[in-house]
């Protein structure tokens, strides 16, 4: 197929017995590897991978279960938990010949690249996470009313059958709904990246609901285990997010050097889509984290 992202090449790989992930590649240079969030796909990354590859390789796959990666079926707790999605990055790296590599997250993809940097401190160099909390912390700061702005969290979160029929039955409805609260600049996202969007998001609804569904399970298991055993991230972190701790009543920046003794925390003036909203400042973002 040809590459979502101009001037980059695609390529299918192989991360684990079954699953291959579509992946964009562009540049040359120290490694840096982008994941994508809800709703959306690598294309998200178009504006920042460009700027990025005047001086870096960069690798932006769609993550298992979204886009044009393989969409495995949810057998057991552990398929598309942040544990095995984060497996898939490494190997995909690996693969394309890259034992070490920085890893940039957005929304999910800043989930899978935060179990990354635990489960594989000495591959993972540096680190950045973009609008989200870890998973149990998310957990632990929803409550009362103001969690209503998390209720796709909760209803992904049932057992299989429900949440799927729901969303099935208006896909665009659903998708299109978080694509227009979360952004706040409504030119950012255009006509053919919303289009695509809901595309590849109706085609991929049980694998991401068995994304979120591991969110409210054995992701929780894997990140209380980490904490309890008083296991932090090793490499320099950074985090970009809105100001929702303002917004919620929580210190993010607190929450956040708990698991990141070397870390950067910035709030933006942007919306959640940051990368397609103010590709500049995610970019410099990017860059201030791996002169560290």
């Amino acid at each position: 197929m040809t590459t979502i992202i101009p001037d980059f090449t695609d390529e299918r790989i192989t991360v684990a017995d079954g699953v291959q992930l579509q992946v964009s590649i562009g540049g040359s240079g120290p490694p840096v590897v982008l994941l994508h969030g809800f709703p959306q796909t690598r294309l998200m990354w178009s504006r920042v991978a460009l700027e990025l590859a005047a001086d870096h390789t960069v690798i932006c796959p769609d993550l298992r279960g979204y886009g044009d990666s393989d969409k495995p079926a949810e057998t057991e707790p552990g398929s598309y938990s942040k544990r095995t999605m984060a497996a898939d990055v490494v190997a995909l790296a690996a693969a394309l010949g890259h034992p070490r590599f920085a890893l940039v997250g957005h929304d999910r993809g800043a989930l899978v690249a935060f179990r990354a940097g635990l489960d594989h401190p000495d591959v993972i160099t540096h680190l950045a996470c973009l609008d989200v909390l870890p998973t149990l912390d998310m957990w632990d700061v929803m409550h009362g009313a103001s969690a209503a702005v998390g209720f796709h969290l909760y209803l992904m979160a049932q057992p299989p059958g429900l949440p799927e029929a729901l969303i099935s039955a208006s896909p665009d409805a659903f998708f299109g709904h978080f694509l227009d609260i979360w952004t706040k600049d409504p030119t950012a996202i255009g006509a053919p990246a919303r289009a695509h969007y809901l595309s590849a998001s109706a085609a991929a609804v049980p694998s991401i609901v068995a994304d979120y569904r591991a969110s409210a399970g054995i992701d929780v298991d894997h990140d209380r285990a980490d904490r309890d055993a008083g296991r932090t991230l090793r490499m320099p972190v950074s985090v970009l997010q809105q100001d929702w701790g303002a917004a919620l009543g929580y210190d993010a920046a607190q929450v956040w050097g708990a698991w990141a003794p070397d870390l950067v925390h910035r709030t933006t003036d942007a919306g959640h889509f940051m990368a397609e909203e103010a590709p500049g400042e995610v970019a410099a973002t990017i860059r201030d984290l791996l002169a560290r």
